[in-house]
């Protein structure tokens, strides 16, 4: 974590023009992880592109931080119902690669 690097968030609201506050009640709700060093807001770079997502959704969809929270929840089940399908259909290849191999 010594070489995450980190944004200031005043930096990133100035960048893409919206209220400080939308960023600390992301933090608030969990949606995103942010650092706080010497009083001043940070947010991690793996977290920039989720809190693109959640700019773009709140900004330009007229989505309140409610609904945001309920739509990141459905993404996140979302991906990994596709991970499990994944997981399951390799399983069935497997196993019907090793019946086809004993007949």
């Amino acid at each position: 974590m010594e070489n995450e690097e980190l944004i200031p968030a005043d930096q990133f609201c100035g960048t893409y023009e919206i209220e400080f506050s939308f960023i600390d009640n992301l933090q608030q709700y969990g949606l995103i992880e942010t650092r706080t060093i010497e009083h001043n807001l940070l947010i991690p770079q793996d977290q920039l592109q989720k809190l693109e997502q959640l700019v773009r959704l709140h900004y330009d969809l007229n989505i309140n931080l409610e609904g945001i929270d309920a739509i990141t929840h459905l993404l996140e089940r979302v991906k990994s119902l596709q991970s499990e399908i994944v997981e399951l259909k390799n399983r069935l290849r497997f196993y019907d690669a090793a019946s086809q191999s004993d007949e």
